[in-house]
């Protein structure tokens, strides 16, 4: 027998489920969400000459 067909993994099979609470998969989310959020907020400053705040007219 070999070692591939007896090793098990401790991730759950599908790691982009949407599952609620403290999760990996709920953290996984959380990450890719505030990596969006960072760029975008990064983009809005490059492209508009403004800080994010001043873009949104909050300053």
């Amino acid at each position: 027998m070999s070692n591939a067909a007896k090793t098990t993994s401790s991730v759950p099979e599908d790691r982009n489920a949407w599952c609620w609470g403290f999760t990996p998969q709920a953290e996984i989310w959380n990450g890719r969400l505030a990596m969006i959020g960072f760029v975008s907020a990064t983009l809005i400053e490059l492209f508009s000459s403004q800080g994010f705040l001043h873009f949104w007219g909050i300053l």
